[in-house]
């Protein structure tokens, strides 16, 4: 009974990506019932595809490490064996010979042990960091992708200005055209607001399994870069909300 509620608790402690694409999903069809003819929800569709690549959990994902794992394992073990072997090999045959050798001798032999050793740490290690060092890199892929796609959240608002609201707004022949009302101003605003905490979330998603630097830091910065484009976003909000008298 502990145990299942143990589990529980830490479905509560944790984001599920497949709860995440659902909300995902109902929102770009919030999106495209209010604004069918815009490019916001084909920028949804994109986050929704880079929210199933940052599922660590994903079968595709966990049979690839499993074998680069195994891969790897059987390496180090080949090259660990080979080395012992070569030691094994280089001090019979010098416990053979050794019959009238000066101490000083030894010397060389006792190097070339050392930096066989040495050389197979190495190799040992180097093949050891293997799968943390492509999971890395697989994950910052997905996380440089979601950055850009925040950036092109914020563009999609960039232009949505509610001064232009204003009747007395001194508009210029270079000003951008504001085709929305202002009701449908304020949510397409909304709806750039939740895109934005969804590419939290789904930087999120990459970093709750890991703990290297390099990732947490990246997705820190994410957080930080969309819950700043929110705050911008919302001003504008208030600002409609004002002039829609609510």
């Amino acid at each position: 009974m502990t145990g299942r509620a143990d589990r529980s608790a830490w479905r509560y402690q944790r984001l599920d990506a497949h709860h995440v694409q659902a909300t995902l999903a109902r929102l770009q069809e919030r999106i495209v019932a209010r604004f069918p003819d815009r490019n916001l929800p084909r920028v949804a569709g994109e986050l929704g595809d880079l929210v199933a690549q940052a599922d660590d959990s994903a079968d595709v994902h966990r049979r690839r490490d499993s074998v680069v794992r195994t891969a790897c394992r059987i390496a180090m073990l080949a090259v660990i064996g080979l080395a012992v072997v070569a030691l094994g090999l280089s001090v019979r045959d010098a416990v053979r010979s050794a019959d009238g050798t000066p101490a000083f001798q030894w010397l060389p032999v006792i190097e070339s042990a050392i930096n066989d050793a040495v050389f197979a740490g190495i190799a040992a290690w180097f093949l050891h960091t293997i799968p943390s060092r492509r999971h890395r890199a697989r994950t910052l892929a997905v996380l440089y992708r979601l950055r850009s796609i925040a950036h092109v959240i914020d563009m999609h608002q960039l232009t949505k200005d509610p001064e232009r609201l204003r009747p007395d707004y001194p508009s210029t022949e270079r000003s951008p055209a504001l085709d929305l009302t202002v009701s449908e101003l304020g949510r397409y605003l909304d709806y750039c607001t939740e895109l934005l905490s969804i590419v939290g979330k789904a930087a999120a998603l990459c970093a709750q399994a890991s703990t290297d630097a390099v990732v947490l830091d990246t997705v820190s910065e994410i957080e930080s870069l969309t819950l700043g484009m929110s705050r911008k976003i919302w001003q504008k909000i208030a600002l409609v909300r004002a002039a829609d008298g609510v």
